[in-house]
């Protein structure tokens, strides 16, 4: 058995750039005023041997192996992005039993101010589909156990998964509940995080129903690879979210948010060149910031695209739709229907259609950061049409299409579409986040003619866990918005078959090899640290229909 590290630094501490309305000299003394509080308040015993205050985390199962993550504060003075703090060895343990009875491999590295102080690594010679404990250690501090899981091996017959399903995740607009329900259920193979883990957005700026719950750090939009350091290291001190990479290992990718509000390869809607530095410098930035806190493989260097494969049941394609794709279509950049522009790249998209085509697995998961089903607003009333755009991050004076999601893309989703069609390729599913709804939805060749046109594919999106939704921006009480925009959005899309514009929550897949089944639960309240959890719907797709059907009850 062997144990390997791998170092995921993809450049140089950028430069400190001028914020949105803000000076290098604000932005600096911001920083500054920010540092003393935050060490202040880390544990005494943070000064006098290292600490492990960001949990560990697991990610990217194979049937050999597991990516291992945790972060060590090695002194006081080594907040995340302080960019100080000495060289530190971190040895991890990884065991077949909590207690640590049996173990079967170890190894150590170097902690350094150049990652962070993150660590990673990478565990191979495993056994497939097993339940392993790990642990990291360093001065003479052990981190937290946690319990991780491999892959089945590749051509074992496989009776059943189950995967959390989570996106969306606003620190100021409440509290993550939906993991903290997630740990508690002890059935998950694994959790899907479909993109914005993290928000770049200063303080009180974004989706809180206008009342921040708990600021970021840093309270500015984050710019520098030290503001993305620092709000991740908030967001990893979250005890739910602790608690849920101490029970599974999570397969993540990223979308605008872990860079910039509706970003593309070139910008951000988000982002002000120039008076924010430039885009270049600041995806560099974050990208780097993500593999270093995040327990995930960049398969293509600076990409989340990438494929697992669970047994003969299921294998994943996981989708990075921001690195590549085309600016938005708007009066300046295009048309959405113009074949020039792209949501994944050629390569990417290339890679996607053979992997399909390919695969000899029972079913094919796209993890899908943005929807791919055709959406139109239908006859929304005007009231409901300026809260939607903003939602939507539209020109909020009328809209037609959401051209960040693949309604922008529309040459790249006909070419995907044909390609399931034409090959005969079943059984694919998407796993969707980003609009803050929860929808069950076949995906038509062709929308207009739909139900006369065939269903290629089905799609499940899963609702925010705390990111404003319709109710929210409205500020009404829950449901009010749903009620009345549900039929309305249902009527102008035949193939959607539910669609919840007003809870949060999160999803539990479930596959089998006669169905796979999203269960879509809802919280009681984002504000509430002890939110209660329930099942609001199920729907399925049977093995072979490529549609969409109620069930009535949870797995």
């Amino acid at each position: 058995m062997t144990s390997r590290f791998r170092s995921t630094n993809s450049g140089d501490a950028l430069n400190s750039r001028t914020p949105r309305r803000r000076t290098v000299v604000k932005a600096a003394a911001a920083t500054a005023v920010l540092a003393a509080p935050l060490a202040a308040a880390l544990p005494a015993r943070a000064a006098e041997a290292p600490a492990f205050l960001h949990g560990v985390a697991s990610g990217d199962p194979l049937p050999d192996g597991i990516l291992l993550w945790t972060r060590v504060t090695p002194a006081a003075e080594a907040i995340p992005g302080s960019g100080l703090g000495p060289d530190t060895q971190v040895s991890w343990t990884v065991a077949r039993d909590k207690a640590f009875t049996s173990i079967v491999a170890t190894g150590s590295t170097f902690a350094t101010a150049a990652s962070d102080h993150t660590v990673k690594a990478d565990i191979r010679g495993l056994q497939p589909a097993t339940d392993y404990w790990f642990r990291f250690s360093a001065g003479g501090t052990d981190s937290p156990a946690a319990r991780t899981r491999t892959a089945p091996a590749a051509d074992a017959a496989v009776p059943g998964l189950r995967f959390g399903v989570v996106s969306c995740a606003n620190w100021e607009a409440g509290y993550f509940s939906a993991y903290r329900h997630l740990a508690a259920r002890n059935d998950l193979d694994a959790w899907m995080h479909l993109g914005d883990y993290i928000y770049e957005y200063k303080s009180g700026e974004y989706g809180t129903r206008g009342k921040v719950v708990r600021p970021h750090s840093p309270a500015n939009e984050i710019l520098t690879l030290a503001d993305y350091r620092t709000r991740h290291g908030r967001y990893k001190t979250d005890p739910d979210l602790q608690a849920l990479h101490h029970k599974a290992p999570v397969v993540a990718i990223w979308d605008d948010h872990e860079f910039a509000d509706n970003s593309w390869s070139g910008g951000a809607v988000n982002h002000t060149e120039g008076a924010e530095g430039a885009w270049s410098d600041r995806q560099a930035a974050a990208k780097q910031a993500y593999f270093e806190w995040m327990p995930v493989r960049p398969a293509i260097a600076g990409t989340t695209y990438r494929r697992l494969r669970f047994g003969k049941l299921a294998d994943l394609a996981l989708l990075d739709l921001r690195s590549f794709r085309s600016q938005q279509a708007s009066t300046a950049s295009g048309s959405v229907d113009d074949p020039d522009r792209t949501i994944t790249g050629r390569a990417q998209l290339d890679w996607l259609k053979s992997g399909l085509k390919s695969s000899d697995t029972t079913w094919r998961l796209v993890g899908n950061s943005v929807m791919i089903s055709p959406f139109s607003v239908g006859s929304l009333s005007a009231d409901l049409l300026k809260p939607l755009a903003k939602l939507l991050g539209l020109p909020q004076e009328g809209i037609a299409v959401n051209t960040d999601q693949w309604d922008g893309y529309t040459d790249d989703r006909r070419e995907l579409l044909g390609h399931l069609r034409s090959n005969a390729i079943g059984n694919t599913v998407f796993l969707t986040g980003d609009i803050h709804m929860a929808w069950a939805n076949d995906v038509p060749v062709d929308a207009g003619t739909y139900p006369l046109s065939p269903s290629a594919a089905t799609e499940f999106v899963v609702t925010s866990m705390t990111s404003d939704n319709l109710d929210d921006i409205v500020k009404v009480p829950e449901g009010v918005v749903s009620a009345v925009a549900a039929p309305v959005i249902r009527a102008a899309n035949r193939h959607v078959h539910w669609v919840d514009t007003d809870r949060h929550g999160y999803g539990v897949l479930d596959i089998t090899a006669d169905r796979a089944q999203m269960d879509y639960y809802v919280l009681s309240d984002r504000t509430n640290p002890n939110a209660t959890s329930s099942w609001a719907r199920s729907y399925r797709t049977r093995s072979g229909t490529q549609t969409v059907e109620r069930t009535y009850d949870p797995v």
